[in-house]
């Protein structure tokens, strides 16, 4: 099978009709953000993927390189409730979450506490700067990412479906911002690296940008349509040895996985012993096969290839390879690790 219409006899009517949509969905997002965004393929990819596989982005990079216009720009082009929140050192939890509030009824002069909804009950929530307000406001994240809800004062509230977050963060800054928990680093599906604009396209965003207003954006999708295809991504077809293959390649991320059992056979190489202090857990698996399931039908295909797999190791697994001192010294980066690991073909 290498297309989707070759494959699509394999599938179920609606299953593959689902496959196109998602497919379609994805050109014509793309075409609507081309409209602002100028090159940054592989961000708009993974943005793509991160919401059609229902999980979380971190945009990484310099200022300047229009990630909070990237996300803007997507909720823009869907029919989706949108929220923005800038993080900042005085950002407390409730003005996430939201808060308990007295109100007097006015016809019997008792008081009751009401719920307030804060920002985060939206479809997308931009948290802009995550890295800028301390852990105990981060924290507010960390059950609405996970279970897609809200507790306040013991009562559970749950979040509008479908649910994303997409933060931004600035990566060569260090004062005034606080290091995300690993915790809620492991939440996010991707950590997408923003890199400078290559000279052809930097010159094209110096033309669009100065020439005038920018172009509008029309929404091209609804709240259906995204999860229709979120609930069809896992039925998407992978072969038992790729599973396999990312379950060894997660566990051979683990300095404390025995080795000497050669490459492929889920153990830590000895590089891997030397420089990391934690590796990536079982969610860091099931999230790479997900998103390689949602790259495959944006590239056409209803079942997942190898190169889906490799296209995303990096961004699913350098935020969860959190490498020591010995790593440090040498200027060794987790996108290195990962690249010498897949360079061993430890898959």
């Amino acid at each position: 099978m290498t297309s989707l219409q070759n494959s699509s006899s394999t599938a179920a009517p609606d299953e593959a009709a689902v496959v196109a949509e998602a497919r379609d969905a994805g050109q014509r997002l793309r075409e609507q953000m081309s409209r602002r965004i100028v090159g940054q393929d592989d961000v708009i990819e993974q943005l793509l993927i991160a919401l059609f596989g229902g999980g979380h982005a971190l945009l990484v990079g310099v200022p300047g390189l229009a990630k909070t216009l990237m996300i803007r720009s997507l909720a823009e082009a869907m029919h989706l409730a949108f929220s923005r929140v800038q993080f900042t050192p005085d950002l407390m939890p409730a003005d996430i979450t939201g808060t308990q509030i007295i109100e007097e009824d006015q016809a019997t002069g008792r008081r009751h506490f009401t719920f307030a909804r804060g920002p985060i009950f939206t479809n997308i929530l931009l948290a802009d700067e995550i890295n800028r307000t301390p852990p105990k406001t981060q924290a507010a994240l960390l059950e609405s990412m996970q279970e897609h809800s809200v507790t306040i004062a013991g009562t559970s509230h749950a979040l509008p479906e479908p649910f994303f977050v997409l933060a931004t963060q600035n990566p060569i800054e260090q004062e005034g911002t606080y290091p995300l928990p690993e915790a809620q680093l492991d939440r996010f599906m991707f950590n997408v690296r923003v890199a400078y604009p290559e000279l052809a396209s930097e010159i094209a965003i110096l033309e669009a940008t100065t020439a005038g207003p920018q172009q509008a954006i029309e929404p091209v999708i609804d709240v259906e349509t995204v999860q229709r295809i979120q609930k069809t991504m896992p039925l998407i077809p992978i072969a038992r040895d790729l599973v396999e293959g990312v379950a060894k390649f997660v566990q051979a991320t683990r300095p404390e996985s025995e080795s000497g059992g050669g490459a492929g056979s889920g153990s830590a190489p000895d590089f891997v012993q030397r420089f990391v202090r934690w590796g990536a857990g079982p969610r860091a698996g099931q999230q790479w096969i997900v998103a390689a399931k949602v790259r495959a039908v944006l590239h056409g295909r209803y079942h997942v290839d190898r190169e889906d797999l490799l296209a995303l190791a990096k961004p699913v697994l350098r935020h969860r390879v959190l490498l020591n001192y010995h790593a440090q010294a040498e200027n060794l980066t987790p996108d290195a690790l990962v690249e010498q690991m897949l360079d061993q073909r430890i898959f």
